[in-house]
């Protein structure tokens, strides 16, 4: 039977992420999963796709805080919460085509990632009066928003999806890559390999009424993002362009302009409020997917 084997949240938007035992489901996914994003002095996002380095600042919860660490960095602390009222600094940000109001987080962490980047840089986070809708196209009747993530506001992989890729990547003596490529909130296991580009609910159990329900909407179609080590925020120098040569040969898929696919973006249908842990069973219905 599928169940959560493991859970993620990426508090900035291309930093770091920090794996959970437990996660608190929301609207737009799970709690504090990139609420906030770094911009640069017009509020445009700033991502890994342009500066690697993002991957080496890690956030970690301490409290009502969190706390951000990165190579030759004093650790910087800000506010899980900060201060909502009508006099707060605010900031247009935009991330792709959206642009929302966002609570300026303030000099001191334009400051440390002015610093830590090289550019002129702000922290950005997602106002709570704020929406951005996701997709009519992909959402259908669903009327989803998301936070600053790229489009949706959870992202779904197989752990037997990544196994046959590392398979296919040891068999060329390529290194195996960990799943931190390519940035999963809940990673499934007991589905096989790719089979949650055809799920298209994923349910949790309550004495059989579904108290959480995730529609997947939309595969993942993967930049240049899983080809960056998260560990040392550059390409393996050996291997650059891995995995995406690989997943060239057998992940283009005709439905999203050949574009490499891996993983299915979810919305929630119901459920928002709930608690997700790792281990937690998983119903998952088969739809035709693309």
């Amino acid at each position: 039977m599928p169940a959560i084997a493991e859970l993620f949240v990426y508090p900035i938007k291309s930093c770091g992420g920090i794996a959970l035992p437990r996660a608190q489901l929301l609207d737009t996914g799970l709690a504090y999963d990139r609420h906030w994003m770094v911009t640069d002095a017009n509020g445009q996002m700033i991502t890994q796709r342009t500066h690697a380095r993002l991957a080496l600042v890690q956030p970690a919860f301490d409290g009502d805080t969190l706390v951000l660490n990165a190579p030759g960095m004093p650790a910087l602390r800000t506010p899980l919460e900060g201060d909502a009222s009508p006099t707060t600094p605010k900031m247009a940000a935009t991330v792709w085509r959206d642009t929302v109001e966002a609570i300026d987080t303030g000099a001191e962490t334009a400051a440390w990632f002015s610093e830590y980047l090289g550019l002129p840089a702000k922290l950005a986070r997602f106002a709570p009066e704020s929406r951005r809708a996701c997709s009519a196209k992909w959402t259908g009747d669903i009327d989803a928003s998301t936070q600053f993530a790229d489009g949706y506001p959870l992202l779904v992989i197989g752990q037997a999806s990544l196994d046959d890729l590392n398979a296919r990547l040891v068999a060329k003596g390529a290194p195996a890559i960990p799943m931190n490529r390519f940035r999963p909130n809940i990673v499934v296991a007991g589905l096989d390999a790719y089979e949650e580009d055809y799920v298209e609910h994923l349910d949790t159990d309550a004495g059989g009424a579904a108290a959480v329900r995730l529609r997947l909407v939309k595969l993942c179609t993967r930049c240049p993002v899983p080809t960056i080590d998260q560990r040392t925020g550059a390409p393996d120098p050996a291997w650059p362009h891995e995995p995406t040569d690989t997943m060239q040969t057998y992940r283009a898929h005709p439905n999203y302009d050949n574009a490499l696919t891996f993983g299915n973006n979810a919305i929630v249908v119901h459920g928002a409020g709930a608690w997700l842990e790792v281990g937690q069973p998983l119903e998952a219905e088969i739809g035709f997917g693309d």
